[in-house]
């Protein structure tokens, strides 16, 4: 299984998202990719893209400003 670290700070809605759903094409099936950024509405904007998307978040939270969030793609 493929892991990616994906650093997303700096930038401001809707970079974040579209750098990520870039980033997610390029994976394949099943990997793992965690996503680090500073925008807060990082936080909202993810689990939407989840939803839609059908990726699972495994994890998600912000540390002194900074939101983390862990996604397994969705196999096949």
């Amino acid at each position: 299984m493929n892991h990616s670290e994906l650093d997303l700070t700096g930038m401001r809605c809707p970079v974040p998202i579209v750098k990520l759903n870039t980033a997610a094409r390029g994976l394949a099936p099943g990997s793992i990719l965690r996503a680090r950024a500073t925008d807060p509405a990082f936080e909202l904007d993810v689990q939407a893209w989840c939803r839609r998307t059908g990726h699972e978040l495994l994890q998600l939270g912000t540390d002194d400003g900074l939101v983390h969030a862990t996604i397994q793609l969705k196999a096949g």
